[in-house]
């Protein structure tokens, strides 16, 4: 486990941004999935499977982050909430 959360920390902050970002259709696909005329069974196996790629990618995307960069990627978004009050 350690092998891999060290391999990940070392990629880009750039990569971190965008694995994280891919959490999002997954969050998406997890629940309007529901609306697809299927078995429960099927809505039920869809969901683990949406809800589970959209965690991990959500965790992955942290751990390249890191929580120093976090509070850099928290900074960027300070001055654009400013911008728009103005």
């Amino acid at each position: 486990m350690k092998k891999i959360k060290n391999w990940l920390q070392r990629l880009s902050f750039r990569t971190g941004v965008i694995v994280l970002l891919c959490c999002i259709p997954f969050y998406i696909l997890s629940f309007a999935q529901m609306a697809l005329p299927v078995s429960n069974e099927t809505k039920g196996v869809m969901w683990v499977i949406l809800f589970g790629l959209a965690k991990t990618f959500q965790y992955s995307g942290l751990t390249i982050l890191g929580t120093d960069r976090i509070k850099r990627l928290k900074a960027r978004w300070q001055p654009c909430k400013r911008r728009a009050s103005k």
